[in-house]
């Protein structure tokens, strides 16, 4: 017999608690805050807040849930590559090592389609900024756009062959890059599905690529240990970064574009202070 679990909409609590957060006064002491007392009314209840809105932990990171919500297995075990939640926020969307596509609902927990979208394995999954269209790659070296409705657009081949390993779109969504095993970085033009420019410097395998949030300025990672800052538009690299000694797994900017973070197989995380291209400091 099937259990009927209820089921909360968290997503208006959230928003009302993101938005109160901008109002509330900073102080060390919760008695200082002054929170909005809720009716005893049932209109009222689109005003209920987030639980972390009324606790009494005085440190944001305190508040973060740390438990395991819920564990779901798909019909066929098989590895899940790479994830993404669509543009609502309503499902969550994953690719797995058969090539497949699994959508999963993100309140019931329960699986809704599973499709065929690749020959080979799920490497990357990336969103344009306007959450129009979806871009994913494979082992195999195959690039694929998706619509929102996840209705195939376009398919490209690209790198060799080789694994694409990630995705990653420019400001404006006109373009992006991929990079893969083949050691290239690779600019594409996003309306006439162009290969545009291929940046070589890497001297192995480029596992991570990341556009610049507000600059025509490319972050790669690779197998070579090294960190690379590219002007896309000259397809000449900028800088280089030594700080780590084994493979960089990933590389993230921040929203204002000032600092970059690297991770690494040699189990440490560097933040990096584009603006001077000084190290601020190294977690392991």
């Amino acid at each position: 017999r099937n259990l009927i679990r209820r089921c909360i909409d968290y997503h208006g609590p959230s928003i009302l608690d993101l938005q109160s957060r901008l109002y509330t006064v900073a102080s060390r002491s919760h008695h200082v805050r002054k929170l909005p007392a809720l009716q005893a009314h049932s209109s009222h209840l689109r005003r209920m807040g987030m639980p972390i809105h009324r606790a009494a932990a005085l440190t944001p990171s305190e508040l973060y849930c740390t438990y395991c919500a819920h564990t779901t297995r798909a019909k066929n075990s098989t590895p899940v590559m790479c994830l993404s939640w669509t543009p609502g926020g309503r499902r969550l969307l994953t690719g797995n090592q058969e090539g497949e596509f699994t959508l999963w609902d993100g309140i019931t927990f329960g699986f809704e389609l599973i499709m065929s979208a690749h020959d080979t394995s799920f490497r990357a999954m990336a969103w344009s900024h306007n959450r129009n269209y979806l871009l994913t790659s494979d082992a195999g070296g195959n690039i694929k756009y998706w619509s929102p409705s996840i209705a195939p657009v376009q398919s490209l081949d690209s790198h060799s062959q080789q694994a694409i390993h990630a995705l990653s779109f420019s400001p404006a969504d006109t373009k992006f890059v991929s990079c893969g095993d083949d050691a290239t970085v690779r600019i594409w033009d996003w309306a006439s599905h162009r290969e545009e420019r291929v940046l070589e410097g890497h001297g192995w395998d480029v596992k991570a690529a990341e556009w610049h949030p507000r600059s025509s300025v490319i972050a790669t990672g690779s197998k070579d240990n090294l960190v690379k800052l590219w002007d896309p538009r000259a397809g000449a690299c900028l800088s280089t970064l030594y700080g780590h000694k084994n493979t960089v797994t990933n590389v993230a900017w921040n929203d204002n574009g000032h600092w970059l973070l690297t991770s690494s197989r040699d189990q440490l995380i560097k933040l990096y202070d584009i603006r001077n291209m000084k190290e601020v400091c190294s977690l392991k």
